[in-house]
């Protein structure tokens, strides 16, 4: 089977996350976050780990060349040898520079940059309408799956409330920043020859299935 090494790049709402289940299906390869392992490097206790935590105890942001150690040491696990896919990194153009290093001495080059196009109103209205449920945390959506009594957890009968990070202001702003950090990967990895852009706007199946068909 053809290795995957992938990289998922879109706007907050995208659906990343979403789109990833489909490739991970069947690739079978790990979807790698670096909020997830950095936290798996500082509760394993190594080196890089206890370097990240000082950073992330005092509240500041873990420097690139910390991150970047903790990826190189996840990518050569053992369930990394047929890919992963990057969700959420790299998300600037340093970072994707220091990880094309890690690759080249690793001798593992990127299959493909995928590319979620979605217009920034299609962002907001799928953000700005998700609520969440303050006891046991279940997702919904007031327009693409409402609870059946508004307000109300269908799950455990919890207050469903919308966070401070999915107000239109909010959203506007973090879309700003994206803008800022990472349209510049995405022509840095145009020049490479390994981005493929989809419309991410479309129905989650036809998303699926045009990133499928993209990396083959």
């Amino acid at each position: 089977m053809q290795t995957m090494r992938l990289i998922l790049l879109g706007p907050p709402g995208a659906g990343k996350g979403t789109l990833a289940k489909p490739l991970i299906e069947k690739y079978h390869i790990p979807q790698i976050s670096t909020g997830d392992i950095l936290r798996q490097a500082v509760k394993n206790g190594t080196e890089l780990g206890k370097s990240a935590k000082t950073y992330m105890d005092r509240g500041d942001l873990v420097p690139d060349d910390v991150i970047i150690g903790i990826v190189k040491e996840r990518i050569k696990a053992a369930d990394c040898q047929p890919g992963y896919i990057f969700d959420g990194f790299p998300r600037t153009l340093p970072q994707a520079e220091a990880l094309d290093r890690v690759l080249k001495e690793l001798g593992t080059p990127l299959t493909a940059v995928i590319n979620m196009e979605v217009p920034e109103d299609v962002v907001v209205t799928r953000l700005s309408g998700r609520r969440t449920c303050r006891n046991c945390g279940a997702l919904f959506h007031i327009a693409f799956n409402p609870p059946a009594q508004e307000g109300v957890c269908n799950a455990c009968g919890g207050e469903l409330y919308q966070r401070d990070d999915d107000n239109e202001t909010t959203i506007r702003q973090r879309l700003g920043v994206y803008r800022q950090q990472t349209f510049p990967l995405i022509e840095y990895y145009a020049k490479q020859g390994v981005i493929k852009t989809i419309d991410g706007a479309a129905d989650a199946k036809e998303v699926a299935a045009a990133a499928l068909r993209a990396v083959v």
